[in-house]
């Protein structure tokens, strides 16, 4: 059988490469880190976390949720790695980076039916299959091959990273340990804010200095990931019901709601290093420095890591893509990741399982039947290849994404959380089935 291609190492490339080779197709992967390093990156590893080391809600009953128990039961990699390497987070699963970088690119190297090749992938094949999921960061050369395919300008947006401290430069007299309304325990340190205390920092964030956005002009920030200076444009309380929202929190020095707080949750399995979340920023760092160390419980704090932004490209999938996740006017060459319109590591890894498994099914000669509009799987899909292209953005998965039930009781309608657990159940039930028909089971032994 013909190796197929897939270049970029991330989330998705990661993911399908593993589900294609599982199935007993030869896979050359290319990942050009370290060869040709990125803004973001700082290691060579396979599935590096740049942004947050959340991979959202774990709660059953969450759309975050149902994405991921869908992607458990498909036999996805990344999630039982991400299983395996699960640091403290309240009611998210989030993962210790090394670990979880570390534990996929291990699975990818030692797995007999792919090479790795650790070099910049710069044109696209007409002959082979081959899947792009290089990213956010695709190189200049491989995004002009995409604009040659698609007949269009990508589109891009910008994406930032938050801040991560060193533990042992925290100040835990002014901190406290607590999860929201006492969810997930006492997984979070929670830095609490009188009014005062706010006044002081949000006037400096009003102040600071921003790196040059030369190279960042007309900026499109996605919506769910705003910088904090960007939020802090929009209004003095705009922080406190965003990022630093108080509710659920209670100081126990004070016996009362904060004024406003800011979250820290662990980044690894030894609690050396903490991030700051929902703080991405696109300062200079001396300011960063400045102004956040003004947080309480952080005035001597030293930072492993500053937030930055990056580059975000994508394309306009509604327009482009197949079903599987193939092009329309290139039906060997198969876009996932963000680079397909999604946002989120989850729905990345999503994407890189379905374009693994529709590639697979190609080269049996066979087609690929999406997954159910009533799964999260299927409803994701859905959206990036039907969703009005005119005003395209990317999403993450949410129950808006998934068809409503129908012909319910009365009080059953009326209950979001039992609707949501009822969606939850049809969703699982219709993926087993779906999994069943359509997936081609994993390949024990040699070639097919």
């Amino acid at each position: 059988m013909k190796s197929v291609i897939v270049a970029g190492g991330g989330l998705a490339g990661s993911e399908a490469a593993w589900q294609l080779a599982e199935r007993g197709v030869p896979v050359t992967l290319y990942e050009m880190r370290p060869a040709r390093p990125t803004p973001a990156h700082k290691t060579d590893r396979l599935a590096e976390l740049v942004c947050s080391n959340s991979l959202k809600s774990n709660a059953p009953g969450a759309a975050s949720w149902l994405l991921k128990e869908e992607l458990r039961r498909a036999g996805s990699l990344l999630m039982r790695v991400a299983g395996e390497c699960a640091v403290p987070g309240g009611a998210a699963l989030a993962v210790d980076r090394e670990c979880f970088a570390e534990g996929v690119t291990a699975a990818i190297a030692h797995h007999e039916f792919i090479k790795l090749r650790r070099e910049e992938f710069f044109e696209i094949p007409q002959d082979t299959l081959a899947l792009i999921a290089t990213g956010p960061l695709t190189s200049d050369a491989l995004a002009a091959c995409l604009e040659a395919l698609t007949g269009s300008e990508n589109l891009a947006f910008y994406d930032a990273i938050s801040p991560v401290v060193d533990a042992e430069t925290l100040n835990m007299e002014r901190i406290f340990r607590a999860s929201r309304y006492g969810k997930g325990g006492e997984d979070y340190l929670n830095c609490p804010f009188t009014e005062d205390e706010y006044r002081v920092f949000y006037e400096a964030l009003a102040s600071a200095e921003a790196v040059p956005t030369h190279e960042f002009e007309n900026v499109n920030f996605f919506e769910a990931c705003l910088p904090i200076e960007e939020l802090g444009r929009r209004g003095y309380d705009t922080l406190r019901f965003g990022p630093m929202k108080p509710v659920g929190l209670i100081d126990p020095h004070t016996g009362r709601q904060p004024f406003a707080v800011v979250q820290l949750r662990p980044e690894n399995l030894r609690f050396s290093s903490y991030n700051l979340v929902g703080f991405q920023n696109h300062l200079k760092f001396p300011e960063q420095k400045r102004i956040l160390r003004l947080i309480p419980g952080l005035e001597n704090a030293e930072f492993l890591r500053f937030g930055q932004i990056h580059r975000n490209t994508y394309i306009n999938s509604p327009r482009l893509l197949n079903p599987d996740l193939s092009f329309r006017t290139a039906p060997q060459t198969f876009v996932a990741g963000q680079l397909s319109g999604v946002e989120g590591y989850v729905e990345c890894i999503a994407t890189g399982l379905l374009a693994g498994l529709a590639m697979a099914a190609r080269t049996r000669g066979g087609t690929f039947a999406a997954p159910p509009r009533s799964t999260a799987l299927g409803s994701l899909i859905h959206y990036i290849t039907h969703a009005d292209p005119t005003h395209y953005q990317p999403a993450n998965i949410s129950f808006d994404l998934l068809p409503p039930l129908e012909d319910l009781p009365r009080v059953l309608a009326r209950d979001r959380r039992a609707r949501r657990e009822k969606q939850c159940e049809r969703a699982l039930a219709d993926s087993a089935c779906w999994l069943e028909a359509n997936v081609a089971p994993v390949v024990k032994s040699g070639p097919v």
